[in-house]
């Protein structure tokens, strides 16, 4: 069974680890659907690709955790990219 890439990208878009998608370098990252792109997620069928804008403090390694829980398990392996980082700015 394919993976669903817009139940992907909401179960991520809500972890404390991932300030949101990040769609790669030239919006590689994504999932063409009818009438709709969902950035960030990458389903083919050797690999699911997720990528990420990290919210700092997490690490990648935080954050590939949170996302591979969040998903649960798949039937082809999980790569986490991490784009960029979110820095919260200070008043």
């Amino acid at each position: 069974m394919t993976p669903d890439a817009v139940a992907i990208a909401e179960a991520v878009a809500g972890l404390p680890e991932v300030a949101g998608p990040h769609g790669g370098r030239i919006g590689e990252i994504a999932t063409l659907l009818p009438g709709r792109r969902v950035a960030g997620v990458r389903v083919t069928d050797d690999e699911v690709t997720i990528g990420v804008v990290l919210s700092y403090p997490a690490t990648a390694a935080d954050a590939a955790t949170a996302v591979r829980v969040a998903i649960g398990p798949l039937d082809r392996p999980v790569r986490v990219f991490v784009g960029d980082v979110a820095v919260p700015t200070t008043s």
